[in-house]
């Protein structure tokens, strides 16, 4: 420790900080420099990873920690290494997840409960979840809460899901991941745990407790090393001279800072806190000066009195939030407190606890003021009159919220040097004005409830109101009401509302003429979007602000306003929803699933086999592998023009030349090469635009540079001249496409069968809707790992690729064809893909051939890891399309013939798109439709080539039956669901729609399903539940929807090679690519069983000894595509082909040795073999017959939610599933491919919104933009049961898939979210005077807040309190 004393005193002014406890000394920082850059490139510690760069996703989360020597106490935070610059945890210690254990040394208990959950399937999100969690537990067990049974933490349950609710996954579908959280809770139930490793569904409670992974907390928790602590004690500090960081200890020293010389530009001076505005605004420039204020003590102060609490610039919204509830409990003010308070909770609601954690309040707030940052703070403090005080030069000054929000943006050498919230009072003064009261509330309406989303509106009021018992009035005597983030440069004082209240007794009418007026006064900017659904939000929280003081002017006045927040309106038991006072987000749900032991151990529910590697962060992915030396990196340069000529490309001087080495394009692929970046069996797609870019998006070059910093920030700043004279103009709608004819060629082969005489049936309706239209949006793929790639130059003209894909094979010929080199020069290797539902298919294979180019040509290995935006921009993504439908139906609801009209944009190339056609008639002939007729074209337009993604045309197909059987239902007044069962296909309907597929009538196990599902969800009784609830509740309404879905599948030709070593272990190699998907444990549970056929002692542990291996395209041939949910069990049956050869060979040596010993182990037998010479290796290309290669695949949803009509939230109350599984090969796997794929499937139906401009570049390009689901948005119940659905002997073990059909499941929600429209659209009608409403509309995809709410009506509030005050001029 000496040593380590004189190591620091002689380091100077290097950066010094721990890592997992190892000590760090750093010289020369780069002030730009990012924590997680640094981690990821000098250090060991791999497991953060880089998913957005914007603080908006959780995967790089690691444990901040603080020593204060005075106090001698550690502070834990958990942040967002993204976004933490290096030189800002000079003096820390940062913990990662492989900081908390490993596989050597063993594993902590998150890591274990995470993989014995089955809380990780692709994994590169896990490190982020379980630093998380960590955070929660070290500072849960610093309070002063009773000691928590053994083997639990002080966190309560509420707030061990409340730790992750930032972290996005895109895998899992989060309902394993809160088990695995909830699991530490102090006053978790273990019943309401899911299914899980370490025990059995009706294990006793002690029995449960003994085999949870023992958590202690003070084994577990030192977050600060000692020798850090020694060396903080000798107050060392970050000598400045030779950096560009500065760290002032005082106000005068930041002004001298801020004085610059004639020579200096103040505007390139970068003032740091948190630095959490730079996942919004981000970076391009250069800064000269970085001045961190964090070690100035007046902006860090809280000081609370009874005027007020007055916090400094650089205090965080956590500490905000903590010191606003602190302060509220000791306020002699009641009024005073209640603000405090309930501003902490509207803070608790902005971005998620890692970036409140480092985020300043100061900063928050300058954001708004400077950039027009649609901020929750500044409208909340504007509500309560707050103050700040900004340095301009070398004065002061003090100023309202108000005037700080309307001057001219701060220039460079002011700074906001505090904030503060005064106390409010009731002035009474008189015995008669005891009855005043002091109101305030906060409101915002965003895709998340609990954060990390921007709202669409927020707003906060504050009214002082005067109560007469006796005449039953209330007055508004002032009030204060600010809107904020609709659209508009900064929060705003809506005056013209408060004046249209102020001293006014309130009642209907003067709230009806209010509203008018916050219609008039919130009005979004020109280009805003959704700007009437953002007024409307406004005319509600008002109503939602004042009609509870109406209402209950008849009731006792006092008592209704002292319980304010439970808002008394007409019936509504929860107007306003309080989230401080959920105790839990999720509860409890079950998976059912009956074992089956025939094939031990497959058909177990074991673990995913590297589940807690990935949990402890030692999994590699492609990103993960060091840099080889002189490596380089690279970034797309893309086309934002949808159709011109790219004249040149220009890196401005802004980027220094020697960060760069050279710009790749189509000029630079070698002779004998071509310009390809793609191939499947439908063509080709450039790699790089020749002298033409087809469309925005289009890559057009590779910068390659030094790091990858200088590569993006290249690539960001590059110019492209562009010329479009004498071209034609872009096709950018479907009608566009039409219009000229362009299309994409789809094989006669692959273009579905009509079914039945259309004429005919139509003949035969009682009833036709004709030229219906539906619209369905794209999806973008977001899984956690971008597109990534590291090209090595080999010997002899070689190239080894190491790639995120789910096809090597097809890589590896594109690059082959590329570089004009044969293929045995190639070598593609893939261990795992950090996610990939489709886009690491096609998509990823020019990323990786660009990659392979540039190190061909520069031989020197190049890599590249895309940033979110370029991801997003390049991806593609679903296919959008356009539906007209016309529908023949008898009386009773039967449908006799439906024809379909589809227009689908394919984009600039092929890609998959042909095959879009036969899987959404695949899906869509669920129904028996009678006939069904179809004329389906795939547009060729000038936007980016769309691809597979999850259930590609599948998911399309599906909401199309589901929007035809409810108009159908509408258009008769029927019930639905009677529609729905009486169009369920007869096994012989079914062998008519599927010819190829149906199987025998015993398999075809809809019907039992559909009856089955309807008892255990308690269907029926819960539809009379939600009427009653409908018919009490005006602001919400509730809806049920139950759904079948069939979803075709094919098996494909798949190799598979087992070897035996000497030892016993075993090696295999598949051709499918472990994704996430739980493929490599299938795989091992599949050899473990086929290996035990030998019969031999310790056959049974043969599981322990089974490793697969990644997958080289040099040593495995023929890998395929991993797609289509059926590369499992295909990758399973090729490996026990494989095995049943080695059975085969030694067998006859096991009989010979058991003769001679009469017991022989697995280990004896290997070792004879081996002397015997006997080969133990085998290969196989396992080829499906033709008549079991497909299939069907049958399952069935009952989805709840609900639906506020205020602001078009739907909640999901309540999903059921039952998903035929035939005999599961693993039913933990299987179970967390339906709930994933489910919650990705709400993802599309409800939230994620894949926007692009008028020339069709894409907008939604980070998190920021595009909300995937998270733990707040999904089912609060979610059931699943697997049904085991018997002996299916053409198929692998009687197995079927389980990857995307369940995504189809997940319209279930939509149809529920349409029913609850219907009631509150009834209402609607009924408030209009019409007796009967037109119930017949279209409920558009994604059916987002602005959408649900649009449907609902708009002017909602309006038209009820236009019908109350009719009903009382009546009166």
């Amino acid at each position: 420790m000496e040593g380590r004393e004189a190591a620091a005193a002689a380091s100077g002014g290097a950066l010094v900080f721990a890592v997992n406890g190892e000590r760090f000394e750093v010289s020369g920082v780069e002030p730009s420099t990012t924590l997680l850059e640094f981690l990821r490139t000098r250090t060991r510690f791999r497991s953060v990873k880089l998913g957005c760069g914007e603080g908006g996703c959780g995967a790089c989360v690691v444990l901040l920690s603080r020593y204060d020597p005075v106090l001698d106490q550690v502070e834990d935070i958990t942040a967002s290494s993204c976004l933490t610059l290096l030189c800002s945890v000079n003096r820390c210690s940062v913990t990662t997840t492989e900081g908390l254990g490993n596989s050597r040394d063993g594993f902590h208990p998150i890591h274990q409960r995470f993989s014995g959950f089955h809380a990780s399937q692709c994994g590169f999100c896990t490190p982020g979840m379980c630093i998380s969690l960590y955070g929660a537990i070290v500072n849960a067990e610093k309070t002063d809460r009773p000691e928590p049974p053994p083997g639990f933490s002080k966190l309560s349950v509420f707030e061990s899901e409340k730790a992750i609710v930032g972290n996005l996954c895109r895998c899992t579908g989060y309902r394993p991941i809160a088990d695995a959280c909830k699991s530490f809770a102090a006053d978790v139930d273990l019943e309401d745990l899911g299914l899980n490793s370490f025990w059995r569904k009706g294990d006793s409670k002690e029995f449960k407790m003994s085999r949870l992974p023992p958590y202690r907390c003070k084994d577990e928790n030192c977050t600060f090393p000692e020798f850090l602590k020694k060396e903080i004690k000798s107050s060392m500090l970050l000598d400045t001279k030779s950096y560009d960081w500065h760290t002032p200890t005082t106000v005068e020293d930041l002004q001298c800072l801020l004085e610059t010389d004639g020579n200096s530009d103040a505007s390139l001076i970068k003032l740091v806190s948190g630095n959490t505005g730079m996942g919004y605004y981000k970076e391009v420039k250069r800064w000269e000066k970085y001045i961190d204020l964090r070690n100035i003590p007046e902006l860090a102060i809280v000081k609370a009195d009874e005027t007020g609490i007055e916090f400094g610039t650089t205090v965080t919204i956590s500490k905000a939030i903590e010191a606003l509830r602190e302060h509220s409990k000791c306020m002699s003010s009641t009024e005073g407190g209640m603000i405090f308070r309930k501003t902490a909770d509207h803070l608790e609601k902005i971005a998620s606890g890692f970036i409140r954690n480092t985020a300043s309040l100061g900063g928050n707030l300058v954001m708004a003021q400077r950039f027009h940052f649609p901020s929750d703070i500044a409208t909340v403090l504007l509500a309560v009159d707050s103050q700040v005080t900004v340095m301009l030069g070398p004065k002061q000054e003090r100023l309202t919220m108000e005037e700080f929000l309307e001057r001219s943006p701060l220039d460079s050498r002011s700074v906001l040097l505090s904030i503060k919230i005064p106390t409010w009072h009731l002035r009474r003064s008189t015995a008669s004005e005891a009855t005043k009261r002091l109101l305030f509330e906060t409101y915002r309406a965003a895709p998340r409830p609990l954060g990390n989303a921007l709202p669409y509106l927020n707003a906060a009021f504050l009214a002082e109101v005067t109560v007469s018992e006796a005449l039953h009035e209330i007055v508004i005597n002032n009030c204060r009401l600010t809107f904020g983030a609709y659209g508009t440069q900064h929060a705003i004082r809506a005056r013209k509302v408060e004046e249209a209240l102020t001293g006014k007794v309130l009642s209907l009418s003067v709230l009806r003429e209010a509203i008018e007026v916050v219609k008039a006064t919130i009005v979004a900017d020109y280009g805003t979007r959704d700007p009437a659904y953002r007024s409307s939000l406004a005319v509600g929280f008002v109503f939602k602000f004042l009609s509870p003081l109406i209402e209950s002017r008849a009731k006792t006045v006092n008592n209704s306003l002292n319980g304010y927040n439970s808002a008394i309106l007409a019936g509504e038991p929860n107007l306003t929803q309080d989230c401080s006072q959920i105790s839990s987000l999720l509860s409890s749900s079950s998976q059912v699933f009956e074992l089956n032991k025939e094939h031990y151990p497959v058909g177990e529910p074991i673990k995913k086999s590297e589940a807690a590697i990935q949990a402890s962060g030692e999994a590699v992915y492609v990103d993960d592998i060091p840099s080889p030396a002189n490596c380089l990196y690279g970034a797309f340069i893309y086309s934002t023009k949808p159709l011109a000529r790219v004249e040149g490309i220009r890196i401005p001087s802004s980027v220094p030349s020697n960060f760069i080495s050279s710009i790749i394009s189509f000029q630079d692929i070698p002779d004998g090469g071509q310009n390809v970046g793609s191939s499947t069996i439908f063509g080709l797609e450039p790699l790089f635009a020749d002298e033409l870019a087809h469309c925005a998006g289009q890559p057009i070059a590779l910068v390659v540079a030094d790091t990858q910093k200088h590569a993006d920030m290249a690539a960001d700043s590059a110019v492209v001249d562009y010329d479009v004279d004498n071209l034609e103009t872009p096709i950018l709608s479907l009608e566009e496409a039409v219009e000229r004819s362009s299309f994409l060629e789809v094989p006669s082969f692959l273009y579905p069968d009509e079914v039945g005489d259309l004429s005919k049936g139509m003949a035969e309706a009682d009833n036709k809707i004709l030229s219906a239209k539906i619209e369905l949006g794209s999806q973008y793929y977001f899984y956690m790992e971008n597109q990534t790639a590291l090209a090595v130059p080999d010997e002899d003209n070689c190239m080894v690729v190491y790639s995120s894909i789910q096809c090597p094979e097809y890589a590896h010929n594109t690059i082959a064809t590329c570089l004009g080199i044969l293929g045995h020069n190639v070598r593609v290797i893939t261990r795992r893909v950090g996610g990939g539902f489709g886009g690491k298919a096609i998509k990823a294979m020019p990323v990786a051939t660009a990659c392979a180019l540039a190190a061909y040509k520069l031989r020197r290995p190049v890599r590249t890891y895309l940033n979110r935006k370029t991801d997003m921009i390049m991806a593609g993504g679903r296919h959008p399309m356009k539906v007209t439908y016309s529908v023949g139906f008898k009386s009773n609801g039967k449908i006799t013939a439906l024809r379909l009209d589809i227009l689908i944009n394919g984009g600039t190339t092929a890609d998959i798109s042909p095959v879009m056609p036969m899987n959404i008639v695949g899906a869509l002939k669920k129904y028996d439709w009678g006939a069904l007729s179809f004329d389906i074209k795939v547009c060729k337009t000038n936007h980016t080539s769309k691809s597979a993604m999850r259930a590609p045309g599948d998911v399309q197909g599906t909401f199309i039956a589901e929007a035809v059987i409810e108009h159908v239902a509408s258009a008769l007044s029927m019930n639905v669901d009677s529609v729905r069962d009486i169009n369920l296909h007869t096994h012989s309907s079914l062998s008519l729609f599927y010819k190829h597929a149906a199987g025998e009538p015993q398999e075809y196990t809809v019907p039992s399903i559909w009856t089955k599902l309807a008892l255990s969800s308690n269907m029926d009784q819960r539809i009379e539940m939600a009427k009653e609830f409908n018919r009490c509740s005006l602001w919400k309404k509730r809806g049920i929807s139950r759904v079948p879905i069939l979803f075709e599948v094919s098996l494909r030709a798949t190799p598979g090679k087992v070897s035996i070593l000497n030892d016993g272990s075993i090696v295999v190699e598949v051709g499918g690519i472990e994704i996430g998907q739980g493929l490599w444990t299938k795989v091992k549970q599949m050899v473990a069983f086929a290996l035990s056929s030998v019969q031999c002692d310790g056959t049974t542990e043969l599981l322990e000894k089974i490793r697969v291996i990644q997958a080289d395209t040099l040593s495995l041939i023929q890998g395929g595509f991993t797609a289509g949910s059926t590369t499992s069990e295909a990758s399973c049956q090729a490996a026990r082909v494989c095995c049943d050869i080695l059975v085969q060979r030694l067998s006859p040596l096991k009989n010979s040795l058991q003769e001679q010993m009469g017991s022989v182990t697995w280990e004896v037998l290997v070792g004879q073999a081996y002397q015997q010479s006997i080969n133990l290796s085998a290969s196989t290309y396992y080829a499906p017959e033709l008549g079991s290669m497909q299939y069907l695949n049958y399952g069935a949803a009952v989805s709840e939610v609900e639906v506020d009509l205020l602001t078009g939230e739907t909640r999901i109350l309540r999903v059921d599933i039952i998903y035929d599984c035939g005999k599961s090969l693993n039913p933990a796997i299987d179970l967390g491919q339906i709930e994933g794929a489910f919650v990705q499937g709400l993802g599309f139906f409800m939230l994620e919104e894949y926007l692009t401009n008028s020339e069709g570049l894409v907008v939604a390009e980070g998190t920021w933009t595009y909300k995937i689901p998270t733990l707040d948005t999904i089912p609060k119940e979610f059931n699943v049961e697997i049904l085991n659905s018997g002996h299916h002997q053409k198929r692998v073990l009687s197995s079927k898939a389980s990857g995307e059909p369940p995504l189809l499941l997940a319209v279930s929600i939509h149809c529920a979210a349409r029913a609850a429209i219907k009631e509150a659209r009834k209402q609607l009608h009924s408030w209009s005077g019409h007796d009967e409403c037109n119930s017949i509309f279209q409920l558009g995809v994604p059916a987002t807040m602005p959408v649900v709410k649009g449907l609902c009506g708009l002017n909602s509030v309006e038209s009820y309190l236009d019908w109350r005050l009719g009903k009382e001029q009546k009166a």
